[in-house]
């Protein structure tokens, strides 16, 4: 599989040369908007909300302050304060697996050592696997800066990249939309948990299929 990125993955001293490949493959189905009587794709025009045309030389990006109120931003600005292509994922600290909340992840990919480096690989590889840690590093990948964490997944070093705290909904916002000082019974505590251990199996992913994509496939 064709890497996304290049570099070195780096712990205290040790320097892993490696390849990031994305560890997922999106089978969404996307349409195209077509005349029905030619198959032309369809177009659309930039307009303002005037409906008058609006060429590209006269289109900024502005952050909304307020009804009617932006700040211009040029691309210049944006490129100014845009993190620094690197060619280092250094891991700045490790954590028990445990203490992540699965929220935190997000996509998913495969750190690939590069020939030769197979050694320093598996030192990293095995012992996280023994301490069973992950490794939290930031990286930046395509002029975006990304919050990761690195951990051992059978006999791969995975990467996934993670939301910052501030990017999380905590419970305590939805909390009045959740049940309180709800009173259950032995009885129904019980039924419960009948029926959950009658659904208890192995994990298999290959049972759940995408039966809209099979569908639209076929």
């Amino acid at each position: 599989m064709r890497p996304v990125w290049k570099g070195m993955l780096s712990f205290g001293l040790v320097n892993v040369p490696v390849s990031l490949t994305k560890a997922t493959r999106s089978k969404t189905i996307s349409f195209n908007q077509l005349r029905k009587s030619d198959f032309s794709r369809i177009q659309y025009k930039k307009v303002a909300s005037d409906g008058a045309e609006v060429p590209a030389s006269e289109i900024v990006k502005g952050y909304k302050l307020s009804e009617d109120r932006y700040v211009i931003i040029s691309d210049s600005d944006l490129e100014a304060i845009s993190p620094k292509a690197s060619r280092i994922i250094e891991i700045s600290d490790f954590v028990k697996l445990d203490e992540i909340d699965n929220r935190y992840y997000d996509s998913s990919y495969y750190l690939v050592p590069d020939q030769g480096a197979g050694k320093a690989y598996a030192l990293l590889l095995q012992g996280m696997t023994e301490a069973n840690v992950v490794g939290i590093a930031k990286f930046v990948l395509r002029n975006k800066e990304y919050l990761a964490a690195i951990r051992p997944t059978d006999n791969v070093i995975t990467l996934s990249t993670m939301l910052f705290a501030d990017e999380i909904v905590q419970t305590k916002e939805i909390e009045n939309d959740l049940p309180s000082n709800v009173e259950l019974s032995d009885k129904e505590m019980n039924m419960a948990k009948t029926l959950i251990n009658s659904l208890i199996t192995k994990f298999e992913p290959e049972k759940y299929t995408n039966e809209y994509h099979k569908q639209v496939m076929q």
